[in-house]
């Protein structure tokens, strides 16, 4: 394994690093300790040929001005929180609104916007960073002191491995992800409407116009919804399905898992042979596909585009603390939040 450092620039006062791991075959992860972000993720095509399967930018300068959390971690709490308010142990807690009505991500500074610490580590045959935060009491309006570690490894096999541990001093609300934004293509030029993708879920959570959980479990049977087989990303754009319509044609969905560490996520592009398989121990993955996306900036040179990647973000059931049938988000005092997820390339 090949392992370097180097400056990625500053940001509150601390040194910005860039840590890039290279597999003897190749297979390239690098990432910045600003937001946990992973910049590129380059890896072979069906003819061996390289490519970078990640959107992302080349300057710190552009994730801070431009970047809607290409790569980053995102919390305390992924996904959207109805009215920016929740209540836990009895004692509301106000968030700041930063979509629309809602809390998104985390708020207005979340774990995406922060210089993390960081480990450089190495275990068996995989290496990679283990970066560490403490979130302070009352940060964001999240209540307790919130330790966290987020754990990158990539082994030689050229599978990537996102593990992360906290725990808190008082009862919280936890539930992150990695918000990475693939084109298995390698070309931004391209969208990812051709991407086949399959996924081991036969339900998933109703949204509400303006993108918060109804509640509702529905079946993905019958409907563009349904990727228990193999079936086009593009299946959800042009649906006529009101679903799709409320995410702007297309997919912002959580799609409630049926089974763990068995190939649970699959994604394909037909033209490159490139195929992706995600596995978790999360109960939902939420699928995004950059429905109505646009920005006056470049992404390596090309201009945001609709359905440009495709987000596949393993997490909790977002509103989950609004939503007392979902399962459980709240961190309970000296308790230790624990969630892994995998990523295998071929």
């Amino acid at each position: 394994m090949e392992i370097r450092e180097t400056s990625f620039g500053r940001m509150d006062d601390q040194e910005v690093i860039q840590f890039s791991f290279t597999t003897d075959k190749g297979t390239t992860m690098k990432c910045i300790n600003y937001g946990c972000i992973i910049t590129d993720l380059i890896v072979p095509d069906r003819n061996g040929k390289m490519g970078n399967i990640v959107l992302g930018f080349d300057a710190l300068e552009d994730y801070v001005k431009h970047s809607p959390y290409f790569g980053a971690i995102v919390g305390r709490i992924a996904g959207r929180i109805a009215g920016g308010r929740f209540t836990l142990d009895g004692e509301t807690y106000q968030l700041a609104k930063n979509q629309s009505s809602n809390s998104l991500h985390g708020g207005l500074k979340g774990f995406d916007k922060v210089v993390w610490n960081y480990e450089l580590v190495e275990r068996g045959t995989a290496a990679g960073v283990e970066f560490t935060y403490i979130s302070h009491d009352g940060e964001e309006g999240f209540p307790g002191n919130l330790h966290v570690t987020t754990t990158y490894l990539l082994d030689e096999d050229g599978s990537l491995e996102i593990s992360y541990k906290a725990y808190s001093d008082q009862d919280t609300i936890i539930n992150l992800t990695n918000h990475s934004y693939f084109n298995l293509s390698g070309d931004l030029t391209k969208d990812i409407l051709n991407h086949k993708l399959k996924l081991k879920s036969s339900s998933f959570l109703e949204l509400g116009e303006d993108l918060i959980p109804t509640g509702q479990i529905v079946p993905v049977e019958g409907t563009s919804f349904d990727f228990t087989e193999e079936a086009e990303v593009s299946q959800g754009v042009a649906s006529g399905y009101k679903q799709n319509d409320i995410a702007g044609g297309g997919y912002d969905h959580p799609f409630c898992l049926d089974s763990h560490f068995e190939e649970e996520i699959v994604l394909e592009d037909p033209v490159s042979g490139r195929k992706l398989v995600v596995e978790t121990d999360q109960p939902a993955v939420v699928i995004y596909t950059c429905n109505q996306y646009d920005g006056e900036y470049s992404i390596r040179g090309v201009k945001p585009h609709n359905h440009m990647a495709i987000c596949l973000e393993t997490q909790g059931y977002p509103d989950a603390i609004n939503k007392p049938h979902f399962p459980s988000v709240v961190l309970k005092k000296d308790d230790t939040y624990k969630a892994v997820t995998r990523y295998t390339f071929s």
